[in-house]
């Protein structure tokens, strides 16, 4: 008779290898069809785009940390960023628009994709090469304007990369059109993780601010070409001699409204970290810049809000329903992650920086409080605008145009303290969010008809701002 003696886990207690086998034959004859139809659902497709824009957020802030603590004049670096954002809000609402009208058909099939993906591409590569030259040309006005006089060529970059982020954002629009949420996260992802390596390696080889702001541009390049090949092998090539569904001008002329919304939330957002370059030396506008970024983070959750706030508020806007309890929840949202924030801003602001930022960039800590509150206010700002582009409302771009462009006024002539000049920052977000308010929470009629979908105005401003 031969002996059959327990193996080391059996003899422990433990289960064996076969009735571990038989256990997991189970569970994926049981549940297997199960979670293969969770992982490929819808709400799994966005959970990952949403895990995406939170680790690009992650990255984005970690580039921060390593260029301010890399880059001598921080501040100069900030600026030219600050620069490139408002040049990037075409971008913003394109991809949410070139996303829609993928998703409706109405940007073509097959082939026909693979033409206005052939078109618009060329396109905008045309239109970087002659804004290129423009921008070459015009460096120095341009980089006084911006406040880097000593850094021409940097400031020349940015609206070619501003043209570069144009295409990038309708590529992921026409690959969340199809559905390839997988393919946009990972363009996230690695478009900030490509900027950081490439923007560190060109400012340790000697090219300092420069060539950290190079790795901007850079990095569109290569997500770009990443999209590319995969779109191509999604749609395949398009027919010879077949034209686009319809010009990328139109395509762009149709979201007038949501460019022009973004470029106001914009200059709000960035337009200090510029001025700051004019008023403050060297040092200071370092330490003013990479506090001005620490109190920005609540403006990300209010991105957050606006994907819930646009959709229920054309829902209910289209049912007939009061519209105003839905801003109303997205600003409770806005309030339970600003109280904490403004409480660490409040108590800890030189150590916060410090340990962010290191010692020489916490000159500037005594306004941190006090530029969180005033991000914090434009945060409620951005859903107001949200709001009202939901609502089909637009006369307001006016109102808070005029805001927009008195801000860099009042803020070159404001303190050269930066507690002092962060309190102008405040009034100015809180003379906004007043004015966008007082128009927002008018009553406003169902439309003349409830069947109504949603249109360009009331999707395009939900993009990622950065």
């Amino acid at each position: 008779m031969t002996a059959r003696f327990a193996t080391v886990p059996e003899a422990m207690g433990a289960p064996s290898m076969r009735s571990e086998t038989g256990r997991l034959g189970t569970f994926k004859r049981r549940y297997g069809s199960k979670l293969t139809s969770l992982r490929d659902s819808e709400t799994a497709k966005a959970s990952w785009l949403a895990i995406a824009m939170m680790l690009n957020n992650v990255i984005a802030l970690g580039s921060t940390v390593v260029f301010a603590r890399l880059i001598g004049d921080y501040g100069s670096l900030a600026a030219l960023v600050s620069y490139f954002l408002i040049l990037a809000v075409a971008g913003y609402a394109m991809q949410v628009a070139t996303a829609r009208e993928a998703v409706l058909g109405h940007l073509g099939v097959g082939a026909g994709l693979a033409a206005t993906v052939r078109s618009w591409t060329r396109s905008i590569l045309v239109f970087t090469a002659i804004m290129s030259v423009v921008s070459v040309l015009f460096r120095q006005p341009i980089a006084d304007a911006v406040g880097v006089k000593n850094d021409a060529w940097a400031a020349a970059l940015g609206i070619p990369a501003g043209c570069l982020y144009l295409l990038l954002t309708i590529l992921r629009g026409f690959l969340q059109g199809t559905g390839d949420y997988r393919t946009v996260g990972l363009s996230l992802i690695g478009e900030q993780t490509a900027r950081l390596i490439i923007g560190a390696a060109l400012a340790l080889a000697g090219l300092g601010v420069t060539g950290a702001y190079l790795g901007t541009p850079l990095s569109f390049v290569v997500m770009s070409l990443y999209c590319l090949v995969v779109i191509r092998k999604q749609v395949g090539l398009a027919v010879p001699g077949q034209g686009p569904a319809f010009s990328l001008w139109l395509h762009v002329r149709r979201g007038w409204a949501a460019i022009a919304a973004l470029t106001v939330i914009a200059v709000l957002q960035n337009i200090d970290i510029i001025a700051a370059k004019h008023r403050f030396p060297k040092d200071l506008a370092s330490s003013y810049s990479a506090t001005a970024v620490a109190a920005k983070v609540v403006i990300w959750v209010a991105m957050g809000a606006g994907f819930y706030l646009v959709p229920e508020v054309s829902r209910r806007r289209a049912a007939g329903e009061d519209t105003r309890p839905v801003l109303a929840r997205a600003l409770l949202i806005i309030a339970v992650v600003a109280v904490p924030c403004l409480l660490i801003f409040a108590v800890a602001p030189h150590l916060l920086l410090t340990l962010a930022f290191g010692k020489k960039r916490a000159t500037a800590s005594d306004s941190l409080f006090i530029l969180g509150l005033a991000f914090t206010v434009l945060a409620a700002t951005y859903l107001a605008i949200q709001y009202m582009l939901a609502l089909k409302r637009f006369w307001f771009l006016v109102v808070l145009a005029a805001v927009a462009v008195a801000e860099p006024v009042l803020l070159l002539n404001a303190s050269q303290k930066p507690a002092g000049f962060a309190a102008v920052v405040l009034a100015v977000q809180a003379a906004g969010a007043l004015l966008a308010f007082a128009i927002a929470l008018r009553r406003s009629p169902p439309p003349p008809n409830r069947a109504t979908t949603t249109g360009p105005a009331e999707t395009a401003i939900g993009a990622e701002l950065a």
